[in-house]
C-alpha cells in the first residue's frame, strides 16, 4: 500500500519543496517513498494550479530546461562611428511540458513474478493469527491510475524495508519476516486458486 505520511511529515516536505527547492526525486529518497506519493500529496496540500505554478517558474532543480536571464547584444543604429550598446534582458521560460509526468511508467504492466529479483528478505503484515490480509488493488493510491479491471484484482502486499513494514501495521496486526522471499514463485498456484493474481510492493506490481 502507499506510504501513510504523518501530518508532521507532509509539513517537512511542503517546506522543503517550496522554501528550499527541494525536487520531487529528492524528496522520494529523504522521505524513502514513491515520487508517486510525493506528488500526490504536494498537489492535495497546495492544489493542481498551485502545484503546476511552482513547477513551472521553479529553480532548475525542477526544470529541465533553462535559459541565461542576461543577453548583451550589440546593435549599430545606424552606419555612424557612434553605436550604442543594448542591453536586453530575457526571464527564465518554462518549458511548455512542464506538466508531463516524467516519472518512470513501468508501473502501466505488472512484472511477472519469474523476472522479479527479491531481497534476501521481505517483510508482510498479517492479523493476529496469521492470515494473509487480502486487498483489492483499488485499495492502493499509487495504482489508481490502472484500468478498472485491474483495479478489481485481489493482493497481496510485501515490504523490501522494515521501517516501511512497521508504518504501515496496524494496532490489529503484525509484521512478519519472509526469509526466503522464492517462497512467493513456490505458492504462486495456490494463491492464484484463491484468486490472488497480483504482489504488490512499493515500486512495482507483481503478477502471479
Amino acid at each position: 500500500m502507499a506510504k501513510r505520511l504523518s501530518v508532521q511529515t507532509k509539513k517537512e516536505i511542503l517546506n522543503l519543496f517550496t522554501d528550499s527547492n527541494y525536487s520531487v526525486d529528492e524528496l522520494s529518497k529523504e522521505f524513502k517513498c514513491t515520487s508517486a506519493t510525493i506528488i500526490r500529496n504536494l498537489k492535495k496540500e497546495l492544489g493542481s494550479e498551485k502545484y503546476k505554478e511552482i513547477i513551472a517558474f521553479a529553480n532548475p532543480k525542477k526544470n529541465s530546461i533553462n535559459f541565461k536571464n542576461d543577453l548583451k547584444v550589440e546593435h549599430n543604429k545606424s552606419s555612424s562611428k557612434n553605436s550604442d550598446e543594448q542591453e536586453f534582458n530575457f526571464v527564465e521560460i518554462a518549458p511548455l511540458d512542464y506538466e508531463i509526468d516524467y516519472l518512470p511508467r513501468k508501473e502501466l504492466s505488472s512484472i511477472p513474478i519469474k523476472d522479479i529479483e527479491f531481497p534476501k528478505v521481505v517483510y508482510m503484515i498479517v492479523n493476529k493469527n496469521i492470515e494473509l490480509e487480502i486487498k483489492l488493488l483499488k485499495d492502493f493510491p499509487d495504482w489508481e491510475f490502472l484500468p478498472n479491471d485491474d483495479l478489481k484484482r485481489k493482493t497481496i502486499e510485501i515490504f523490501f524495508d522494515l521501517k516501511l513494514a512497521k508504518r504501515a501495521c496496524g494496532k490489529e496486526q503484525k509484521v512478519i519476516k519472509v526469509p526466503n522471499p522464492n517462497v512467493f514463485r513456490i505458492v504462486s498456484p495456490i494463491l492464484i486458486s484463491r484468486g490472488i493474481s497480483r504482489i504488490v510492493s512499493a515500486e512495482k506490481l507483481i503478477a502471479l
